[in-house]
């Protein structure tokens, strides 16, 4: 088992703090605790996993790449009835 900090273990975890760190929490002064989970929270939900380009993904956002991977999953067809998708919109 590897230690805490590992990067080669947990390099994406380790990636994402970073990032975290260096375009949000290193530039924001908060002065409370709930006022930095809030805007932790709207960085990760607004502006990371739906608008920010990320290069391991061809350059989507997560939500676009989410997207996109559920165009090519297969539809479930019943003879005589219409198709459906596992993943509705």
């Amino acid at each position: 088992m590897s230690g805490t900090g590992n990067c080669h273990v947990n390099a994406v975890t380790e990636s994402f703090f970073g990032t975290l760190k260096s375009e949000l929490v290193c530039l924001t002064k908060y002065q409370t605790r709930p006022e930095a989970k809030y805007s932790i929270f709207e960085y990760i939900e607004c502006f990371y996993n739906r608008k920010r380009k990320h290069s391991a993904l061809g350059y989507l956002s997560p939500a676009e790449y989410e997207n996109q991977w559920k165009l090519t999953i297969p539809r479930v067809h019943f003879t005589g009835q219409r198709s459906y998708s596992l993943f509705p919109k």
